[in-house]
């Protein structure tokens, strides 16, 4: 079985991540990492015994021997990085959100479907045991009609400082950060519906940025449900942890972290189940990033298009833009 040689784009914490998942998948290989500051690529190369470390992308652009890449950089970079990929040939993995904004996205789709190459987005949630089995209980009909969800993306009493705090680079601020991870998380939930109306309240509380720390988004599926997602850094409280949700039907309720499915047995009588699934080391567990690369480097195998991939990336796009222009407006936007 041919060897897929893999280039990591960026050094810092999520990129330990991948690494770690990588290296545990077989006839796979890590050959070059970049980060802007070339010591802590050496360092990150020396940890992982990497082969090569640069400051930028550009010998990994023009090395035709590399399968594909790994994106873990600033916001800013993470579609115009990936463009410069996927016309020199490479498969390209995604850290979320896949790019700037919608439009930015969009230019990313037209190159990726010139070029024939994949493009998989990092909404890593999706491959998580407890997320997969509300999803199956959903999809069974268990809940009845799904009729709204509630879903925290949320830090307490804390908030990331440096590029993520900053416009240019980032884009948006918990929002784009957070936000994005319980936005693509219930979508996932409910079987991937379509946003047809989206309202917003952004703000910024807690900090002396330009980037939004707080926020409250309605979000309205082409199957009729309605979802609220709150995001946020520094808040005084989180409802639950990232990604959690509450999944409301007609038949009963699913929560997402802590998990466990409450069903209508009779007036005023509820079922509590309580699925017996893998403990959990770390809310963020390695287990799903390592999950997510093997799934990537099968779809470089078979050449299958990845899901989450563009048009799951492109529709998170979709509803933060509505939602930031939504909140500037104060009216509902229309999708």
């Amino acid at each position: 079985m041919k060897t897929i040689r893999f280039a990591l784009i960026g050094s810092g914490y999520i990129s330990d991540y991948h690494a770690r998942g990588l290296m545990t998948v077989p006839n796979t290989e890590i050959v070059a990492v970049v980060s802007k500051n070339l010591d802590n690529a050496k360092k990150f190369a020396k940890k992982y015994n990497i082969e090569r470390a640069y400051s930028t992308i550009a010998e990994v652009v023009v090395d035709g021997n590399i399968d594909a890449v790994v994106i873990s950089t600033p916001n800013v970079f993470h579609a115009p990085y990936a463009i410069q990929f996927l016309e020199s040939g490479k498969d390209v993995f995604i850290e979320k959100p896949m790019a700037m904004d919608e439009a930015e996205g969009l230019l990313l789709q037209g190159v990726a479907a010139k070029t024939g190459h994949l493009v998989m987005v990092g909404h890593m949630w999706r491959f998580d045991a407890d997320t997969q089995y509300v999803k199956e209980n959903i999809d069974s009909g268990k809940l009845g009609k799904i009729i709204k969800t509630k879903s925290y993306g949320i830090h307490e009493n804390w908030g990331p400082e440096g590029w993520f705090t900053k416009k240019e680079l980032a884009g948006g601020g918990a929002l784009a950060d957070m936000g994005v991870h319980a936005i693509d998380t219930v979508r996932y939930l409910l079987g991937d519906p379509k946003p047809v109306k989206v309202y917003a309240r952004i703000a910024t509380h807690f900090g002396d940025y330009d980037v939004d720390d707080s926020g409250i988004i309605v979000i309205t599926w082409d199957n009729g449900t309605e979802s609220i997602i709150e995001s946020g850094w520094w808040q005084s409280h989180m409802d639950g942890p990232e990604a959690s949700s509450g999944i409301y039907g007609t038949k009963g309720y699913a929560s997402l972290f802590p998990t466990f499915l409450k069903l209508k047995t009779g007036v005023e009588e509820s079922e509590i189940i309580t699925p017996k699934l893998p403990e959990r080391e770390d809310h963020c567990a390695q287990i799903i990033y390592t999950e997510q690369m093997e799934y990537f480097v099968d779809c470089i195998r078979t050449r299958t298009t990845p899901v989450p991939g563009l048009l799951e990336g492109q529709s998170v796009m979709r509803i933060v833009d509505a939602a930031y222009e939504s909140s500037r407006t104060g009216k509902v936007v229309d999708l």
